[in-house]
């Protein structure tokens, strides 16, 4: 356990010393950029970017559904660093994968939120979300003027490293969570998660629901 907050702990560090200094600089027109993919006047930006934009709002939904449920028995509150990646994604999650201890127990009764992240409605409706933002970005999408602003726009850098970060680490909460839901085989839900985005969705969609009999589930026994 030592190794894996070391090894995660220098994934953080990393992180946070390559985005401030040694990504691109920010583009002058960072702000303006920001400011009008937030209040969704899109016009003139390439679809790319506006679907990754959004992307990064399913992302920190997607912890959400686990971070919560994986609070429960930790020393640190799992809602702060949850909420926290709704602004900085993997900068703060990374913080809290280094900090949890192993929680593979699930005590109590689950409360109206843990029930809805438990939900897989819940999961559905993210990964439609989610299916439809790709497909506008990909389908719509100016991949060299993207390949452009990744080298000269620090905000844009950064995003895409976050979303890809976030789609790494998210393994890492998912063994615990099997184990909450009294999974004995457990290899092809765990196979899933590693698909970027897709997979940990596809993951909220398939895992069956807390308070389950031990049992070896047909599909994830394949």
């Amino acid at each position: 356990m030592m190794l894996r907050r070391i090894l995660l702990a220098l994934v953080w560090v990393g992180f946070v010393v390559y985005a401030f200094f040694l990504s691109p600089p920010d583009a002058p027109d960072t702000l303006n950029l920001i400011t009008n993919l937030t209040v969704g006047n899109w016009e003139g930006i390439n679809p790319l970017i506006i679907s990754l934009f959004n992307l990064m709002g399913i992302w920190p939904l997607i912890y959400l559904c686990i971070m919560i449920i994986d609070g429960r028995g930790q020393k640190i509150p799992a809602w702060l660093f949850a909420l926290g990646s709704f602004g900085v994604g993997a900068f703060a999650v990374l913080p809290y994968l280094v900090l949890r201890d192993p929680n593979p127990e699930f005590s109590g009764d689950k409360n109206l939120l843990i029930k809805l992240l438990d939900s897989r409605i819940t999961g559905l409706l993210l990964l439609i979300a989610a299916s439809i933002l790709l497909w506008l970005g990909l389908s719509n999408g100016d991949w060299q003027d993207f390949v452009n602003q990744w080298h000269q726009s620090r905000f844009i850098h950064v995003m895409s490293l976050d979303f890809c970060l976030l789609s790494i680490l998210f393994p890492v909460l998912v063994k615990d969570d099997l184990a909450r839901r009294k999974i004995e085989t457990n290899n092809l839900l765990w196979a899933i998660c590693f698909i970027p985005l897709l997979g940990p969705l596809l993951y909220l969609c398939l895992r069956p629901s807390l308070g389950g009999e031990t049992r070896t589930s047909p599909i994830v026994s394949i």
